[in-house]
């Protein structure tokens, strides 16, 4: 097999990923830049995409962590190379797996930063609400942390997406699949004030149908609501770090803390699989043993 081979295989692996689950961009050029090193590496020792040498992949994560690649790099990098040789013996490509054999390092997940229910409280009460911005930003923060949203969801959520009397929004996800997800009390409280009046004083043109407006008309940015959230943060003393998904990653751990089923979660989420929702299962447990540790005499 040549490098042309390699690329070809590749670039039909990616497309399969597309075309059939709707693979994000950003995934799919992770798993491009992966495969490729892959594919260089193993024709640097003489070896094919197709039937590397037991040993080769093993020796190449040695070589990556000796080089200062992190854990979280190389589970990436397992986690590609996995997937593609599923596809490749699912298309018959292959008539066995050539990483079956190998012994690979279990890679433990970083655990994703969220808040305590007490910071969340604090962080969705910091907008001022008197104002039309400061009332946007409240029922968008209801909104996210109330239906466990996406960032990119959210910004690009429509007026015909929400449902008040039924308590509901639609939700364009990955791979655009829609799911439907409950507002909960508050969201639907602080979004219907915000309708009444906020958005009437934001947007010049009321026929866009854009919820939340940020200049001109147009939908917010992702960037643009993730400067407010970290003001905000500011103004309610939320020192630690946040990432724009640490409202979702929070309404997962709560609804677990709260006794939630992990398929329900996984359904409201939008996640296709659900060894990607366990995680919250471990940031739970993890919670449950500072707690232990703060607070029992014997801990």
């Amino acid at each position: 097999m040549t490098a042309l081979d390699d690329a070809a295989r590749i670039d039909a692996f990616l497309d399969a990923l597309w075309l059939e689950q709707g693979v994000s961009e950003h995934t799919l050029s992770a798993y491009r830049r992966d495969l490729v090193a892959w594919a260089a590496r193993l024709e640097g020792s003489g070896e094919t995409l197709l039937a590397p040498a037991p040993v080769a992949l093993p020796g190449w994560l040695d070589e990556r962590r000796e080089a200062g690649y992190r854990l979280s790099s190389n589970a990436r990098l397992l986690s590609s190379l996995r997937r593609f040789y599923r596809w490749a013996l699912e298309s018959g490509v292959i008539d066995g797996d050539p990483l079956s054999e190998v012994r690979l390092p279990r890679v433990r997940p970083a655990l994703p930063d969220t808040l305590e229910e007490t910071e969340v409280e604090r962080l969705i009460a910091a907008p001022d609400t008197a104002t039309d911005l400061g009332l946007r930003d409240r029922a968008m923060l209801e909104v996210l942390y109330g239906a466990g949203l996406r960032v990119s969801e959210l910004v690009g959520l429509t007026t015909d997406a929400v449902n008040l009397r039924q308590g509901v929004v639609r939700v364009r996800g990955k791979g655009d699949k829609d799911r439907l997800v409950p507002l909960g009390e508050e969201a639907v409280e602080w979004l219907s004030r915000y309708l009444r009046g906020a958005r009437g004083g934001l947007m010049r043109d009321a026929t866009r149908l854009a919820l939340f407006p940020g200049r001109g008309d147009r939908p917010m940015t992702r960037q643009a609501f993730w400067y407010r959230i970290k003001a905000h943060a500011r103004t309610a003393g939320i020192e630690r770090p946040l990432s724009p998904h640490t409202l979702r990653h929070a309404f997962a751990t709560h609804l677990l803390n709260h006794g939630a089923n992990l398929r329900v979660v996984q359904l409201l989420l939008g996640h296709s699989d659900l060894s990607t929702t366990q995680i919250y299962t471990h940031v739970a447990q993890a919670r449950l043993e500072r707690l232990h540790a703060d607070h029992h005499p014997r801990g």
